[in-house]
This record gives structure tokens, C-alpha cells and sequence, in this order.
């Protein structure tokens, strides 16, 4: 089984290793070979290219150049600058998160998805990594859009004229523009399928000229002359719409005029613009901050290079975008910024300078998207969240690129920019990206309140108001956005993690559930006082002792059903003495018998001990099984008696079908697999067998259980009971139970209202309220005398008929005359003395003629008895009164379990 170093998805597949220099591209296959053998260098990059350039690069996308004027002209510089801070806050709340995740050990490829799956598991990991690569998905069709809005500024031809002149050439138009953008897609596609590792070595040089293109910008804001523009758009109903506008180099009218909003139609989707608008627009530059920690796997030293990278990344670009945006407030009239997403090219000094760097950011932005995208496809499919659909992502060409996840994200893609306008799916890219953060600061906030000794970030400068303060800032601007996208994007999330529960993946990965689990049940353990007990709240909780499962597998599913949400655990003791052993062999039976429970679908523990003797064993689990106030107050045994078990591991599908394991077969099931399972559980014993059990130690151990005020209970012919497993659509409306709360031994004791025969009424009544008996007819078999012409019985009915109706049990009471029965009963001066053969085989033929359709049987079980001598004795009778009898339990209870008072 795979350890905690073992990694799920190994880097040399999905990892990114030095050529990924921006997203996470083509793995070298030479990282790791199929022995294991690491490759010679596998950490060569340092802060600045691991860390700050890919995610300098992913932050200034294709907002730096085309949308700072948007977000301005319609924000004014005040809003603009306060959703800047309000942006870049909430970003780096959820760096804070990355920071910590991230160097609290290395990650692999797949990003978001990998930090989140292996801190809070399959089920999380699987939903909010899906949502990711959407956010991804769209995220490259308005780079691409972006990329193709800019080609039309500078090539797309007048729409006033019908003559292209000069280099505008272009037609413009919807469907030119899915078309424009389907070709710069499939150009990513082919440099993404065949030299993806030729695009990430140019990473540094984009991100050379992207900066020479933003100094010229700043440049050109004082060497660049008051100029005035001629701008048409097509408007509504096909007119055409002139604006003029000017470029006014710095001055403070500008300035003044620009600090208020001014919220307008929007030239590109026709739409009045808002706050939530507009800043859905500008958070897309904020998509970016976890390029860095994508590559802490080949980072020198990663715990120091990612939090530094990253935050001096985003300080950069935070100082950037406010510089920017102060300088085109100052410049620039509000019309020229709303009716010009490019109008840095007109004021530019060289207009080239501008429009090389929106190319070449929009260009890496657009195919880093799509490698991170494929990458996280990948790293999904390789973990088999999703089964079949997402399988064939999972492969890989010879080096190591995962091509159909490229072309699947390529498809994808195109779907998108159907929508024809960045501005469109902004609100979309922003709400999926807002949703993956709160999830990576939901990560980091249950690692910190898991309190688990092995989350030690070197990375301090978090706490959990940082996490839960991201967490709701994120969810909180996601619904300002975009209300309709927030549900349904949470409403899609919800549906992915119910779809993962119930396919319930297992994974080696450790889930954070367990980790918040143990911590929230030790203290409500301690809170849960055994000195507060009372009876209207008692339950059954169950320690059945298991022998062999392979003979006790229906009993096993029927006590699943009696323990009304209750402790049930599954007890065995293991023969032998650990002196003579060299380690102890009850701890690694632990996952045989855990893989059991979860085979046959059962809510129980699992304790097992070792002993040299069943009788010592079986004390030891009575005196420790359970904790605090979870502690086991019945014991349940399976019959002592000659019949030859069958075995039921051969009968239930589930267990005999070795080729494919119900839910699909994988590595992640902790280390037993069906036929280890099948071999580890003995056969059944023959007749010709010895017993490893003798009587009386058999009848020692329910004396042991009643003097440690233990309740006990028998189960006999449960191999014969069907419809208790987990498959099994029985409702109970055909199934009878029946109640013998006399102790039939002793025909004298004519007491129905004593500890152990209301005990018996109140697990009759229990099992009657589990899902499989609900429907369940209960009778109430009440043994009368009725030769004498004493009609006391009559009174006796009524008041248990008075008694049932205060404990709300809904039975119907059966009569039995049984003076046919008593007149075998020879009294004895001893009380000790054995009832005779006689007797007994007619309480057995009395239970046969009126308890024959019953589907369980509740019987009174009578004291054991204190002289060892008599062990056998007491098994016979046992034996005699149920023989031939049917499922049957015989329950003596030792403590009030019913109330009658609210």
C-alpha cells in the first residue's frame, strides 16, 4: 500500500518540471524513470524564473493593455482603485493560504487541484478541480478573445467604409471574429501538441518585451502631445456611432473629471456597466498567483522561493496597475477610455511598442491557460475520480505530453468563444476563479483547525481569520459579481461532491475529514458524561463477537439493523500468548476485517485482541472497547450448539465475484484486494472439527458480561435469515416479529413487567424502527393458565395491555393457554434442578405451532447458572427449547431501558 511518500500522480507525468517555466507544460520524461531513480537535477530554478516571471505574466494578461482604460472610464480612478485593493486583498488572503499549503510540502502538477484534493480529499478535490479547468476553459477563450479584439483595432476594417485601406483589411463582425479566434486557438493547439517546451523557454523574453511595451506606455504619457481621435462603433440596429476624444497629457481637469464613476454602455456587448461588472473585468488579471507554486517541485528551495516569489510578484503588479491607472486618469478623457479599449496604441510613441505587448501577453496568457487546463485534465484523469468519461485524458504521447487532455481543453475552448466578446464571460472566468480560491483558503483553514502535527508550514504569516476572512470575502464578492453564476457554479460544485460521495473514491491521499473528524469527536467524547446517562435516552450499543465471519455474516447484517443508531462493534480474540510471538498479529488483521465491514455495508467498528483464551479475550474488549460514554452495554454471541455452519462469503455476490470488484477495481484499497480478502478468513468448521470453545467457557462468558451489568444476547439460525444486506430492496411488510417475554424455563414467573422481559419488548420494538423491519408486524405472545377458574390473567392482559400503550409499542397481543405445556413441569424443592426432557420438547413444540411464520423470535434468556457443572446442562435446555426454531434471539437484559414519563 501506497505510503505517505507516495506521491498519486508522479511529476514525470504531470508534474511540471524547468521547461514549464509558466503554466505547468510538457513533463520531461526523463524526470523519472519506471524504477524510481530521480532524475540528475530535479531542482535548477531559482525565485525569479520558478516563481515571480510566470506569475508576473499570468497577472498581467490581457487587462494590462486593453482594459485598465475600461475599468477607469467607467470605475473612475477612486472605484477603480478601490476594486484594485479590494482584488489584490483578497488575493492575498488566499496567497497567505498558498504560502502555507504549499511549503508544508512539495506539490505536484495539477495546481489548485492538486493543493486542494490532497488537503481536503477526493470529494473536494475532484468537484473544486473541475471547476477550476472550466475556469480555465474560459479564462483562454477571453485571452483569445482579447488577443483577437486587439488584432481588429489595428487590422479590421473601417466600418464606415467599404474599401479596406492600408493594413486594415479584416472584416469585421460575430462570426469573423469565432472564426479569427478558432485560428489563434488552433495555432496554441499546435504549439501546445508539439512544442509547447519551445513556447515556456520564451517565457523571460515575453515577459521582456511585455515590460519594454509597459515602459514605453509610461514613456509616452509625458513625451506624447495633446492629441484628439475620431472613434466609430457600430450601435444598435446596424447605425454607426461617433465619438470624439482626446488625449490630454497629464492635467488635473482631467484627473478631477476622471475620479467620480461613470458607468455607460459598453461599446463591445451593448450592456450599461456596473461595479460588479467592471470588476469582474478587472479580477481577471488577478487569475494568476498560483503559477509560482505550481513549480515546487523543481524550485531550489521551495518553502522560501514561493511565498517571496509570489508576493513580490503581486506587490509588482499591484504598484503597476495603480501607477496605470493614475497616469490614464490624468491623460486620458472618460471617452476616450470607454470608447477605446486600445487607446494605448494611439498615444503610444511607437504604437508597435503597444500593440507587440498585447499580442505576446494575450498569446502566453491564452496558451498557458490551455497547458494549465490540460495539465489539471490530466491530473484528474489520472486519479480516477471520474471514471470512464475522463479516462482518455489520461493519456500520454512518448514524452510525456498528455495530448488528448490538450485537445479536449482545445474543444472546449472553442465552444467558448462562441460567446464573441471578453466581456461577456469575464463574470464567468471571475466567479469559477473566486470559487477555486475559497476552496484553497477552506484548505488551508481545516488544516489549521485540524491542529494535526504534521501540518508545519515553514510559512507563518497566516492564521484562520486570514483563511475564513478569504473564504468569505471570496464568496461575498462572487455573489456582487454575479449572483445567477454564484449559485449555479455552487449549485454545480454541490452536485460534483455528491457525485464523488456516493462513487466514493478511495485514495491514499489522507483526508483532512478524518483529521477535523478526531478532533471535533474527542471533544464532544469528553463532554459526553456517563454520569448524565438517562434511560429515555438509552440505546443498544452493541459488541458482537465474531468467531469467523465467514459463519456469522447474516448475524453480523441483522445486529446492523438492531442497534438503532447506536456503538456497534465487531469483536474477535485472537488465540495465543504475545511472549512467544515476535510482533503482534491482531494489528495487521485490522484492514482484513475493516475491508469486511465495508463489503457488507455495515456501520460498525472493528476490535480485535489477543489472548490465550476466548473467555479472557472477550472480558478484555467488555472492559475497554469504546470511550468515555461510548462504551459497548450489550454483548451479543452466536449460538453454542453442533449445527455446521455454511459459509455465507461464498453465497453473496459481492464476495464471490474475483474479476472486477463492485465500483471499479484500483490501486487504493488499502492493501486488500477480494482474494486476500477471501484467503484471510479460515473455512468454516466441519462437523468432525474440535470446537475451540468448550461449554462452559461459552456459558462463563455470559455469566462474565451479566456480572459486568453487561445485557447478553444469543443469536441462533441467522444463516437462515435473508434480505439484511445492503442490496436488499426487503421493506419489512412481509416479516413477522414475535416476543416471548415470559421466561419459559421457570412456568412459575408469571412476570411480564420485569428488567429483562421489558428489555426484550424494548429491542423488539428497536428492531421494529430500523429500515428493513419498519414495516414489520410485531406480535406479543402472553403464556396464560387457564384449567383453574382463576381469571386473574385477564387483569394481568389488560394492565400490559396499559403498560404497551405508555411505552408507544404498537404489537398485537397474543393469548396462549399453556397449562398442556406447564403439566411436563415437575417443581422441585431445588430451583437449580434441570427442567425435564419432557417439558422442554413441549415449550419447543408450543413455540413451533404459534411462532412457525415468524421471520425473528424474541425469547426470555434465563440467569446462567453459578456452578460450573451445570454449563452443559444449561446449553441443552437452550438448545431444546429453540431447536428447529428459525432466527431467534434470547436476551436477558440487566438494566431499565423504557420510560413511560415525556
Amino acid at each position: 500500500m501506497s505510503n505517505e511518500h507516495t506521491p498519486l500522480i508522479t511529476s514525470g507525468v504531470c508534474g511540471l518540471n524547468v521547461t514549464a517555466a509558466v503554466c505547468g507544460t510538457d513533463a520531461d520524461p526523463t524526470q523519472e524513470s519506471s524504477s524510481g531513480t530521480p532524475n540528475q537535477n530535479p531542482r535548477k530554478l531559482n525565485t525569479f524564473f520558478g516563481v515571480m516571471v510566470p506569475t508576473v505574466l499570468s497577472m498581467f494578461s490581457i487587462v494590462l493593455f486593453l482594459r485598465t482604460g475600461f475599468v477607469v472610464g467607467h470605475a473612475g480612478l477612486l472605484q477603480a482603485l478601490l476594486m484594485v485593493v479590494v482584488a489584490y486583498t483578497i488575493i492575498s488572503l488566499t496567497i497567505l493560504s498558498i504560502c502555507a499549503i504549499s511549503t508544508n510540502g512539495a506539490i505536484q502538477g495539477g495546481g489548485a487541484y492538486y493543493m486542494i484534493s490532497r488537503s481536503l480529499g477526493p470529494e473536494f478535490g475532484g468537484s473544486i478541480g473541475l471547476m477550476f479547468f472550466l475556469a480555465k476553459i474560459f479564462a483562454c477563450g477571453g485571452y483569445v478573445l482579447g488577443l483577437v479584439e486587439a488584432i481588429l483595432d489595428v487590422f479590421g476594417a473601417d466600418p464606415d467604409s467599404s474599401v479596406s485601406t492600408g493594413v486594415r483589411v479584416l472584416p469585421q463582425g460575430y462570426w469573423y471574429t469565432v472564426l479569427y479566434s478558432a485560428v489563434i486557438l488552433l495555432l496554441c493547439l499546435l504549439v501546445c501538441l508539439v512544442g509547447a517546451h519551445i513556447y515556456s523557454r520564451t517565457a523571460f523574453v515575453i515577459l521582456l518585451v511585455v515590460t519594454v511595451s509597459l515602459l514605453s506606455v509610461f514613456i509616452s504619457s509625458v513625451a506624447v502631445k495633446p492629441q484628439e481621435f475620431f472613434i466609430t462603433h457600430h450601435g444598435p440596429s446596424n447605425q454607426t456611432l461617433h465619438y470624439n476624444a482626446s488625449y490630454t497629457g497629464f492635467s488635473a481637469t482631467t484627473l478631477k473629471n476622471n475620479l467620480g464613476p461613470g458607468y455607460s454602455l459598453d461599446y463591445s456587448t451593448n450592456s450599461v456597466m456596473s461595479f460588479a461588472t467592471v470588476f469582474a473585468v478587472m479580477f481577471t488579471s488577478c487569475t494568476g498567483i498560483m503559477a509560482g507554486a505550481n513549480m515546487s517541485g523543481e524550485l531550489k528551495n521551495p518553502s522560501v522561493a514561493i511565498p517571496k516569489g509570489t508576493i513580490i510578484a503581486v506587490s509588482y503588479t499591484f504598484i503597476v496597475y495603480v501607477l496605470l491607472f493614475f497616469m490614464i486618469s490624468a491623460t486620458c478623457d472618460r471617452t476616450l477610455l470607454i470608447q477605446d479599449y486600445g487607446f494605448l496604441q494611439r498615444i503610444n510613441l511607437w504604437p508597435p511598442f503597444v500593440t507587440i505587448g498585447i499580442y505576446c501577453a494575450s498569446l502566453s496568457a491564452a496558451m498557458c491557460a490551455m497547458i494549465g487546463a490540460s495539465r489539471i485534465l490530466h491530473a484528474l484523469a489520472l486519479d480516477h475520480l471520474f471514471g470512464f468519461p475522463l479516462a482518455p485524458a489520461a493519456i500520454t504521447s512518448a514524452s510525456g505530453n498528455p495530448w488528448v487532455a490538450v485537445l479536449f481543453t482545445w474543444g472546449l475552448t472553442q465552444c467558448v468563444v462562441f460567446a464573441g466578446e471578453l466581456n461577456v464571460i469575464a463574470g464567468l472566468v471571475t466567479v469559477f476563479y473566486l470559487l477555486a480560491y475559497a476552496a484553497v483558503d477552506l484548505a488551508c483553514l481545516a488544516l489549521e483547525w485540524a491542529s494535526a502535527p504534521n501540518f508545519r508550514p515553514t510559512f507563518q504569516l497566516f492564521s484562520w481569520h486570514t483563511c475564513l476572512l478569504g473564504i468569505v470575502s471570496c464568496l461575498a464578492m462572487m455573489f456582487v459579481i454575479n449572483p445567477v453564476y454564484s449559485s449555479g457554479s455552487i449549485v454545480l460544485l454541490l452536485l460534483l461532491l455528491l457525485f464523488l460521495h456516493y462513487r466514493s473514491p478511495t485514495s491514499s491521499w489522507g483526508y483532512i475529514s478524518q483529521a477535523l473528524i478526531f478532533h471535533q469527536v474527542r471533544k464532544y467524547l469528553l463532554m459526553l458524561d456517563v454520569r448524565k446517562d438517562h434511560v429515555k435516552f438509552w440505546r443498544p450499543q452493541v459488541l458482537l463477537m465474531v468467531a469467523n465471519p465467514r459463519s456469522s455474516s447474516q448475524l453480523i447484517l441483522f445486529v446492523n439493523q438492531l442497534k438503532k443508531g447506536g456503538l456497534y462493534v465487531l469483536g474477535h480474540v485472537q488465540l495465543g500468548d504475545l511472549d512467544t510471538l515476535p510482533s503482534d498479529p491482531v494489528q495487521q488483521q485490522y484492514n482484513f476485517w475493516m475491508s469486511l465491514v465495508d463489503k457488507l455495508g455495515v456501520k460498525a467498528f472493528v476490535d480485535l485482541t489477543l489472548s490465550p483464551t476466548v473467555r479472557q479475550g472477550t472480558q478484555h474488549l467488555l472492559r475497554i472497547t469504546g470511550l468515555g460514554g461510548m462504551k459497548p452495554n450489550m454483548l451479543i454471541l452466536g449460538f453454542y450448539d453442533s449445527c455446521t455452519p455454511e459459509d455465507f462469503l461464498l453465497q453473496d455476490s459481492a464476495f464471490c465475484d474475483t474479476a472486477v470488484e463492485r465500483g471499479g477495481e484500483d490501486e487504493f484499497n488499502f492493501g486488500v484486494d477480494l482474494p486476500s480478502l477471501q484467503a484471510h478468513f479460515p473455512p468454516v468448521r466441519d462437523a468432525e472439527s474440535p470446537r475451540w470453545l468448550a461449554p462452559e467457557e461459552y456459558v462463563g462468558i455470559i455469566s462474565d458480561a451479566i456480572k459486568m451489568n453487561k445485557s447478553v444476547c444469543l443469536g441462533r439460525y441467522f444463516f437462515q435469515l435473508e434480505g439484511e444486506d445492503k442490496d436488499s430492496k426487503v421493506d419489512g411488510s412481509e416479516r413477522i416479529i414475535d416476543v416471548w417475554p415470559l421466561n419459559l424455563l421457570q412456568p412459575g414467573s408469571r412476570d411480564y413487567e420485569d428488567v429483562c422481559s421489558l428489555f426484550l419488548l424494548q429491542m423488539a420494538c428497536v428492531l421494529n424502527m430500523s429500515n428493513k423491519w419498519r414495516h414489520a408486524k410485531m406480535r406479543i405472545f402472553l403464556n396464560v393458565g387457564t384449567a383453574s377458574s382463576d381469571q386473574g390473567w385477564m387483569v394481568n392482559e389488560e394492565a400490559f395491555r396499559e403498560l404497551l400503550r405508555k411505552l408507544r409499542i404498537r404489537a398485537s397481543i397474543k393469548i396462549v393457554p399453556w397449562d398442556s405445556v406447564v403439566q411436563h413441569h415437575t417443581p422441585t424443592a431445588e430451583p437449580a434442578q434441570a427442567p425435564s426432557k419432557s417439558f422442554l420438547s413441549a415449550v419447543n413444540h408450543m413455540l413451533m405451532e404459534h411462532s412457525s411464520q415468524a421471520t425473528v423470535r424474541f425469547l426470555y434468556l434465563p440467569q446462567p447458572p453459578s456452578q460450573r457443572s451445570q454449563s452443559q446442562v444449561f446449553l441443552a435446555q437452550l438448545e431444546a427449547v429453540t431447536n428447529e426454531l428459525g432466527p431467534t434471539l434470547l436476551i436477558h437484559g440487566v438494566t431499565p431501558v423504557t420510560y413511560t414519563d415525556l
